[in-house]
């Protein structure tokens, strides 16, 4: 297996782990899986909950700790691998945080839980590599024309994601209830359909990075014989030391069983993938939760009708406070049996793509 290379940026192996808020990927995780010759990816996700500013200064203290993580991660990698930052384009502050991605000098910025019409406008360092998340093919083309008319630009390269992913998704929930959403390979098919004529007028490749219910070695190797250059995984990075989370976070994604798992609402008015533990439970069977505080931190939301503070939720759980919390997972959390080192799982998944490939 070759080493993919997007502009001067390369993987060892392509594999980028998945932004994961609230601090659940921070400097500790994305250093590790980048020192493994991977992309670790930091997200925006309020990075700076940690800090005594947080509640009152909640921007600059987001905006801060973005860049600490950064730093934090590169020490971290000793050089190696690529490190990225998530951020989400349903955020109110999406350019403050863009800025200072590219004032932390990151390799990557990957956007998504929206569509990130001007991301380019936002970031003068060419060197940075910008890309989507999309879940279709129209998404992909309307993020491709637009940035095309209006930027003059593609994208470095395209991560999609499929239904079985954790987090918020880019599907219909009664499409995810009834599981009637296109499969990965078929969105696969249509993406790349419309990313050609891009790749034509651009002449370079936009390389695709498959997402979503990517478990092992075997899918991993499923999705470079389908034609993708890499995968995205997010889920599995949880149960790993270096993971940014508290252990009872980590924990509840080794106990978590198949039938824990299920789609949420989100106040972000995208459905979302998590565990249905006590909070989400109660959320469910008595409807909105009051709000006590705003943070204020995104687009849609409206704090006097909203399900909960989403924000309020992934920041209990990841200080590990699980019962009154919201714990996204992927599809296949629940095959997840122990927690490991980054390096010890890198190490599998790479063995097991091989095997697969048969070299």
């Amino acid at each position: 297996m070759q080493q993919l290379t997007i502009k001067d940026k390369t993987f060892s192996f392509p594999l980028i782990q998945g932004g994961m808020g609230v601090g659940v990927s921070l400097g500790n995780l994305a250093g590790a899986v980048a020192s493994n010759g991977c992309m670790g990816v930091i997200s925006a996700a309020h990075p700076g909950y940690r800090l005594p500013n947080f509640r009152t200064e909640n921007l600059a203290s987001n905006c801060q700790a973005l860049i600490d993580e950064v730093k934090k991660a590169r020490d971290i990698a000793l050089g190696k691998g690529l490190i990225g930052v998530n951020i989400m384009a349903a955020s109110k502050n999406y350019v403050e945080y863009v800025k200072a991605a590219v004032k932390a000098k990151v390799d990557a910025i990957i956007s998504g839980a929206g569509l990130p019409l001007d991301l380019p406008s936002m970031v003068d360092d060419a060197s940075i590599l910008l890309a989507p998340i999309v879940s279709s093919g129209k998404a992909a083309k309307l993020v491709c024309k637009i940035w095309d008319k209006r930027h003059q630009v593609a994208p470095d390269f395209v991560v999609i994601e499929g239904s079985e992913a954790g987090g918020h998704l880019g599907f219909k929930k009664d499409d995810l209830v009834n599981d009637t959403c296109e499969s990965l390979e078929t969105i696969y098919h249509e993406v790349k359909s419309e990313l050609k004529i891009f790749e034509e007028k651009y002449e370079r490749k936009i390389p695709v990075f498959m997402a979503g219910g990517i478990y092992d070695g075997h899918d991993i190797a499923s999705m470079l014989k389908l034609g993708a250059d890499g995968v995205q995984m997010g889920t599995r990075f949880i149960a790993t030391e270096e993971c940014d989370a508290h252990s009872n976070f980590k924990q509840a994604v080794v106990d978590c069983t198949e039938s824990d798992i299920e789609i949420v609402q989100s106040p972000t008015g995208f459905p979302g993938r998590g565990i249905m533990n006590s909070f989400m439970q109660k959320q469910k069977e008595r409807g909105n939760i009051a709000i006590r505080s705003c943070l204020n931190c995104l687009t849609p939301c409206n704090p006097s009708d909203t399900p909960y503070c989403i924000s309020e939720a992934l920041i209990q759980s990841v200080k590990g406070n699980i019962d009154n919390g919201l714990v996204f997972v992927g599809s296949n959390a629940h095959k997840v049996k122990e927690i490991v080192t980054v390096d010890a799982l890198i190490d599998e998944l790479k063995r097991e793509t091989l095997q697969a490939l048969g070299e």
